[in-house]
């Protein structure tokens, strides 16, 4: 089995639209893929042998979809523990979860944003705390990008700081998210980035978004990354220290060797920042 735990690296999404291209790619394209459990679970067939190549040959983390965190249902223990067989079965080093929630009384097909209170943090952190005994190891959770703004009595860096201390997990930092999230709401994406607990920061995510106006961007993954979105994930690094990143890209897929050319590009900032 490859290393399960790069200390650091850039990896690209596991999309089954990509599995050939990533299968058939070179040696040392990327260090590590990520996939949605939620999306393989019960998979089986030719989908299901694909899926183990690429596990056996690159590390695999996992970024799970539907565990509804800060949702108001019970959390689906049945699927925890098949998350868990899936990740042991894969020798997943790392598992997060967005800090949303998507279900109430059934789903919502959406990641919805938690009101940032302290009523919502104790919430949140026992269900975590609850999922992390489930699985056996820790998780992390990552600041998602929203666009209604529930009640806020906490800032969001206060809210996620709070959480993740008392579930005692790590965080996922989504970048483009935060640059997203500080022109909506109007913050600095910079002093985001420093109140984050580096300690904590197990891994990093960049995205593409869409430029709806000067004032509404709107996280979609289905473009190239920014020059304004590298340029905050240099900035994270040097505030930080460098983590494994991964490049998102869900739709509008361009020529297999340019998401390969964005891969190559967070190596090029880690360098830069090294």
């Amino acid at each position: 089995m490859p290393d399960a735990s790069p200390a650091t690296g850039a990896g690209l999404g596991l999309r089954r639209v990509l599995l050939d291209q990533l299968i058939e790619a070179p040696a040392g394209a990327f260090d590590f893929l990520e996939c949605a459990p939620d999306n393989w679970i019960g998979v089986g067939g030719p989908l299901a042998d694909k899926l183990a190549i690429l596990s056996s040959r690159h590390p695999l983390s996992c970024h799970g979809l539907s565990l509804s965190l800060g949702g108001p249902d019970p959390l689906d223990m049945d699927f925890v523990r098949r998350t868990r067989d899936f990740l042991e079965r894969h020798q997943v080093a790392m598992y997060s979860e967005h800090l949303s929630y998507c279900a109430a009384d059934g789903h919502l097909y959406d990641l919805l944003p938690i009101p940032f209170t302290d009523e919502a943090v104790h919430h949140v952190a026992g269900r975590i705390a609850q999922v992390q005994d489930a699985l056996g190891r820790r998780i992390a959770v990552e600041n998602v990008s929203y666009y209604a703004a529930p009640f806020q009595a906490l800032a969001e860096s206060d809210f996620i700081n709070a959480v993740l201390a008392e579930a005692d997990c790590d965080l996922l930092l989504d970048v483009n998210n935060v640059y997203v999230n500080a022109i909506n709401h109007r913050y600095d994406a910079r002093a985001f980035i420093e109140a984050m607990p580096g300690a904590r920061i197990a891994s990093i995510h960049i995205a593409g978004h869409y430029d709806e106006a000067e004032d509404l961007k709107v996280d979609t993954h289905g473009s190239a990354v920014k020059d304004d979105v590298w340029d905050l994930l240099a900035y994270a690094y040097r505030k930080h220290g460098l983590r494994p990143t991964l490049l998102e890209r869900d739709f509008n897929f361009p020529p297999f060797e340019e998401l390969l050319g964005e891969v190559a590009r967070i190596r090029d900032v880690q360098a830069r920042v090294a």
